[in-house]
């Protein structure tokens, strides 16, 4: 994810949470002599819990590359001297890491480059031939799925960036990245009051903009599901089991939005991304993993996520046309 800019107050420290880049940016492309697509030859590290890793998950189901690109699972909890750790005995949907036999996601960042300074985020793109990072960022990772392994993709004819909405798609994601992504980050890790309130403010707002946007449009760009739609919904799945009350996004609940909360419902009732959804490991995840923010580590019993499966009204409200 690119770099925000710090806003600094008159002492020079931080009011804002600074994500760090991601370091490793190689790309799958056809024609590549380096990284050429081919199958079975790349592995994604990912971990149920993070929204970053979720939209990898989604484009991969989409696209029908779940026998082409091997996927492990981490435990959900980030700890903090071994990041991300497998654990196949987590549960029946975590796993070890059967390329590597690496016990955590550091191994695996010191594996390809043993002077690796950095995150140890999730998702990672793993190249066998090579036993390298290809690619740790994930909004790179989505577009090399979704068009450079067409040839092995079993829905090759689905594109979630099409030349025609692309200018689009890529300005709504860059709003959506700022203020709702990772604005929720920013509300969450704020070290300070005045960068907190900037966020929050930044989040609700854009919120309202989704909201009435959504009225009139089915999806977030037109009556198309789009890569547009792929980054704003791991973060409206996750917003009220999570971020509304470990990262204090408490002004409203997605179920509080009439458009957005019906959108989160059709969205999430589409098979290739409810798959990709696993609630105990998202809550595990925040409430967890921070003690900073959660002291006591208890893990809230609510809200309840059947509502999710509740008949949804765009099919009325916005009729695709055929």
């Amino acid at each position: 994810m690119s770099n925000n800019n710090n806003i600094n107050n008159n002492n020079n420290k931080p009011l804002e949470f600074n994500r760090e880049t991601s370091k490793f940016r190689n790309w799958v492309r056809v024609g590549s002599d380096r990284f050429p697509p081919e199958a079975n030859r790349y592995h994604l590290y990912a971990n149920y819990g993070c929204p970053w890793v979720n939209r990898v998950l989604i484009v991969r189901n989409l696209k029908g590359l779940q026998d082409v690109i091997s996927i492990s699972i981490t435990e959900p909890r980030l700890y903090e001297r071994e990041g991300w750790p497998f654990n196949p005995d987590f549960d029946e949907f975590t796993t070890d890491d059967a390329v590597n036999h690496a016990k955590n996601i550091p191994e695996i960042y010191r594996l390809s480059d043993a002077t690796y300074q950095g995150r140890f985020s999730v998702p990672v793109l793993w190249d066998k031939k090579n036993s390298v990072i290809v690619n740790n960022e994930s909004s790179e990772i989505i577009r090399m799925l979704n068009s450079e392994f067409n040839q092995f993709a079993k829905n090759p004819q689905l594109d979630l960036v099409p030349s025609d909405l692309q200018v689009e798609i890529d300005r709504i994601n860059e709003l959506v990245y700022e203020n709702v992504n990772n604005g929720v980050y920013k509300c969450g890790f704020s070290p300070s009051q005045e960068g907190y309130d900037i966020a929050f403010d930044k989040l609700f707002n854009t919120l309202d903009e989704l909201e009435e946007r959504l009225d009139t449009n089915r999806y977030l760009v037109g009556d198309r599901f789009t890569e547009a739609d792929v980054r704003l919904f791991p973060t409206l799945i996750r917003f009220d089991a999570a971020y509304y009350v470990v990262f204090k996004c408490n002004l409203k609940r997605i179920q509080d939005y009439p458009n957005l909360f019906n959108y989160l419902k059709e969205l999430y009732q589409m098979p290739a991304l409810q798959s990709t959804i696993n609630f105990k490991h998202i809550k595990n995840g925040y409430y967890k993993s921070k003690p900073s923010l959660n002291p006591t580590l208890i893990v809230a019993k609510g809200p309840s996520t059947d509502v999710l499966l509740e008949p949804h009204n765009r099919d009325s409200k916005l009729p695709i046309k055929k």
